[in-house]
């Protein structure tokens, strides 16, 4: 699908920090519709749909990453903020891996189990977006150490007791306990897109497993006790890529990305980005990153879903304010 051709102008013209606003905003309004039909069907074809914004943003417009940093508000900084605005009586619920393509269960699921969504937006992903860079952005090493409220003393929502488990969410409300602040990281869903990256998988597997798990009343059983006497965000540390549906890179750059990358999206290697223009490959922040919706062979076969590259739904993520209901 063609992007509008006024939208292009504005992100081509614009400074930065507005173009990502109409970039952010895009992907927001083709994600966040209710889904009236197969979740597979309905996430591969909205997927689909962002690849025009995809190919804008590694083509033409390929240095407003370049500005990322600057214009979208880090989802780990989003939440410092947040915290030191509210006194206690505050929680704070990370899905590892969730993307904007699951905000519509939370969203149209919210009201049925008792829950007000104060205010719904996105936020960007840590650079390179994975879960251990945005650990430490919070002052801990990684996402476990916050398990049995392990958190030590560098982590940035002291005094909050923490918890982070991939226990089923049918029992994870018993973990919250009275402490007024409250931190809960919980794998999913970034544990399924790494067992459905095989072939064959994919998207349309983990559409309605997510479908499923977050219209589980087992789910709002955590969400509803986390928010309990507590103000309530929940976002994720990254989302992730439907690779499955990227084209093949020409020969050569294939050749140059599975050199680069092998199976993945992004590398500690800081060294001169490839020779073409637009480039297949930027390096920001620590990292050098995968650019836009390109795939290559290599031993194994690429994975169908992956992050830490620099696509729309890669580092995009939701970030919504939730209270319970009198």
């Amino acid at each position: 699908m063609s992007l509008p051709g006024d939208l292009v102008d504005r992100i081509l013209t614009l400074p930065p920090d507005q173009a990502w606003a109409q970039v952010g905003s895009h992907a927001w309004s083709v994600c966040a519709e209710p889904v009236e039909q197969d979740p597979g069907g309905a996430a591969v074809a909205r997927d689909r749909s962002l690849h025009a914004l995809d190919l804008l943003l590694s083509g033409a417009a390929w240095d407003l990453w370049q500005h990322l940093s600057g214009s979208v508000p880090a989802a780990s900084q989003a939440l410092k903020d947040w915290w030191a605005g509210h006194p206690p009586g505050r929680a704070i619920l990370l899905l590892d891996g969730l993307s904007l393509r699951e905000v519509p269960w939370l969203l149209g699921q919210a009201e049925a189990h008792g829950l007000r969504v104060r205010t719904a937006g996105w936020r960007r992903a840590e650079i390179p977006g994975d879960t251990v860079h945005f650990a430490r952005a919070l002052g801990v090493p990684t996402r476990a150490s916050l398990q049995n409220d392990g958190a030590g003393a560098g982590f940035a929502f002291k005094p909050a007791r923490t918890e982070c488990t991939d226990i089923p969410f049918q029992d994870c409300a018993d973990l919250v306990g009275a402490e007024p602040d409250q931190v809960f990281w919980h794998p999913w869903p970034d544990q399924a897109v790494h067992q459905m990256a095989p072939a064959g998988k994919g998207l349309p597997h983990l559409a309605r497993e997510a479908r499923d798990k977050l219209r589980d009343p087992a789910f709002w059983a955590l969400v509803r006790r986390l928010a309990e006497g507590r103000r309530l965000v929940l976002t994720s540390d990254h989302g992730y890529a439907a690779t499955g549906l990227f084209d093949d890179a020409p020969e050569a750059q294939g050749l140059y990305l599975r050199d680069l990358f092998k199976s993945g999206r992004s590398s500690p290697d800081r060294g001169e980005p490839g020779r073409w223009l637009p480039p297949a490959d930027l390096v920001l922040a620590s990292a050098r990153l995968a650019l836009g919706r390109r795939r290559w062979k290599c031993p194994g076969g690429y994975p169908t879903l992956a992050h830490g590259g620099l696509s729309v739904l890669e580092m995009l993520v939701p970030f919504l304010e939730m209270e319970r209901m009198n």
